[in-house]
This record gives C-alpha cells, sequence and structure tokens, in this order.
C-alpha cells in the first residue's frame, strides 16, 4: 500500500450543507486484509510470547524472497490501517535472511508514547509499510521483505548484501484513527461554514457571506464512540484553520502528520470545544478574534476550524 495523494481539485467540490454525508476512502469497514503469504515464511520460527513482549526467532535455513511476503501470526481485533499515513505504534524485530543474524529490535518495553506516521518506513523499509495495508492492531506479522523491499541505503547500513532478504516480526500495538469516522451529526444552524470532505477525510471549509457570530459557536458533525477527550493527556488531532474574512488556510496538520495537543494550550475556546468529545468525533468550533484562540489572537481575525480526534496518547 502506497500513498496516493489527493489531487488539489479533491476539494474543489460542489458545496454540500453540514448535514450532507461523505465517507472517506479509509473506512475501516471496507479494508480486506490480504496478504502476499511464501512458503519461505515457514522458514521463521517465532515463539508464542504474548503481543507486545518479546518473542525469540530463529531461521530454519536462510530466507530468499524476490519481493514481498507476509503472514499474520496473531490477528488483533484492533482499529485497522486503513492509510499509510495513520499514526501507529509498534515493536519489531529484524534479522538478515541470508545469516540469521539480529540486526536490529526495539525495546518491546510496553510504551505506547513511541507514535509515528506509518510512511515515515517509506525512506527505509517501503515493504513493511504494503505489509501492514489493513493490519489491526494487536496483530503479530511476519514478513520477508526482497531486495526491493528494503532500500539499498538501510541494507549497506546494517551490513546486509545487495540481494538479502530482510526478516521483520512486528507486533501492531496501537493504531489511531485515520480521519474521524463518528455517525453524521444534524446540524441546521443558519450562518454556519459548511463543509466538504475530500475520499481521504481532509475538510474544505466553505464560510458563508455573513458576518461571522459574535461569540464561539461550536457544532458536532460526526460523534465517535471512543474515549471522551479530557485535557488530562495529549490528544491526537487533525485540524484545518480557515479565516472568516478572507477563506484563507491559516494552519492545518493534513499533509504534514497529525498533532498531538494538550487542548489547554491551544486556547479556552479551543479547549472548552473539544473537552469530553469523544474519539472519532468531527468538531467544527468557530472563534471570533477575542474569543481565546491563540491562532486567532496571531490573525486578528475570526478563525473556523474543523478539528477531527484520532486518539488520545499515553500521558507524559
Amino acid at each position: 500500500m502506497r500513498r496516493i495523494l489527493a489531487a488539489a481539485g479533491a476539494l474543489s467540490l460542489t458545496v454540500v450543507a453540514l448535514t450532507a454525508c461523505s465517507t472517506p476512502s479509509g473506512d475501516a469497514a471496507s479494508c480486506m486484509r490480504e496478504t502476499a503469504d511464501s512458503s519461505a515464511l515457514d522458514l521463521v520460527q517465532v515463539s508464542d510470547a504474548p503481543v507486545g513482549t518479546e518473542p525469540e526467532i530463529s531461521l530454519g535455513a536462510p530466507v530468499h524472497v524476490d519481493g514481498l511476503a507476509a503472514r499474520d501470526l496473531v490477528v488483533g481485533d484492533g482499529r485497522a490501517i486503513t492509510s499509510d499515513a495513520q499514526d501507529v505504534v509498534f515493536d519489531l524485530t529484524v534479522i538478515d535472511g541470508s545469516s540469521g543474524a539480529p540486526i536490529a529490535a526495539s525495546g518491546y518495553s510496553g510504551d505506547l508514547s513511541q507514535v509515528y506516521p506509518l510512511d515515515n518506513w517509506e525512506a527505509t523499509f517501503p515493504g513493511l509499510v504494503d505489509a501492514l495495508s489493513c493490519a489491526t492492531e494487536g496483530s503479530r506479522v511476519v514478513m520477508a521483505l526482497g531486495p526491493d523491499e528494503v532500500t539499498a541505503d538501510t541494507r549497506a547500513r546494517f551490513g546486509m548484501g545487495p540481494d538479502a532478504t530482510t526478516v521483520v516480526v512486528l507486533d501492531l500495538q496501537k493504531v489511531y484513527l485515520a480521519a474521524a469516522d463518528g455517525a453524521e451529526q444534524y446540524n441546521d444552524r443558519s450562518g454556519m461554514p459548511s463543509v466538504v470532505r475530500a475520499p481521504d477525510g481532509r475538510p474544505g471549509i466553505v464560510v458563508p457571506d455573513a458576518a461571522p457570530p459574535a461569540e464561539t459557536a461550536v457544532e458536532v458533525l460526526k460523534k465517535g464512540d471512543g474515549p471522551e477527550v479530557t485535557g488530562d493527556v495529549p490528544v491526537r488531532v487533525h485540524y484545518t484553520a480557515v479565516s472568516w474574512s478572507d477563506q484563507q488556510v491559516v494552519d492545518t496538520t493534513w499533509g504534514s502528520g497529525s498533532r498531538p495537543v494538550m487542548i489547554d494550550s491551544m486556547g479556552v475556546a479551543f479547549a472548552d470545544a473539544l473537552r469530553g468529545q469523544p474519539v472519532g468525533s468531527q468538531v467544527l468550533v468557530v472563534v471570533p478574534a477575542d474569543g481565546g484562540s491563540n491562532t486567532a489572537g496571531a490573525t486578528g481575525d475570526t478563525l473556523v476550524y474543523v478539528v477531527d480526534i484520532l486518539g488520545l496518547d499515553p500521558a507524559a
């Protein structure tokens, strides 16, 4: 699975009301897990240590594949990876398939604070990204990565031959949402901005030709069913902020990766809008220039935020 960036024109859609439905392409219900299995993986023996604890791994013979092979040793029942840009937490062990020598391993400490977008691994182990398409949280995946599935620089750094196969055993500890996936909510307040969504869930905001609200206004566009935002731990979000006066994007996380934030650091209006909202929700917040938003205060303009609540990080 390689990430395909949405074309810039994807947001040039017919304006729809906030109540209109839109289903992102990353819908987990449509994510079918398909792995390119291979008998070569029979040579990789992995102990049955629980997922998240370091397993014992050995090779019965040298492992060689020309492309990518993957197999789920344990299938988790958590959230699925539906986008290369999703944030994930995993532990892994990397082995030279030719010699059986261990190359690298993570700490298996149970620390869930090491959160990274999956596609960060494209620059070193592109095959690993492909092997995790539609994998679910709580899974253990064994994979054999052929020469084209690991970059030449990475193989050289590990002292592996140019044709060597890389064996990876990976425990997928946590998967964050790619975009808000909650139930659509009905809103009919006049004079509020409208939102359209690209297939990946990226919002486009259409500001009405009217005066902005005098006070902070909040609408829940999607209602999730995950744990609630309390402000005690960082919340991981995607958001876009647009200025009311000229409809220009002031700030956005889309395209650069979601962001963990302590909501109180974003200003009173922003914090109050998100506190109590469950993970999976999408929230529209209109913040007047004097409404307590750090960004609004910097621009001197009313700002319109669309915030997707993707998950909660561990406490620092």
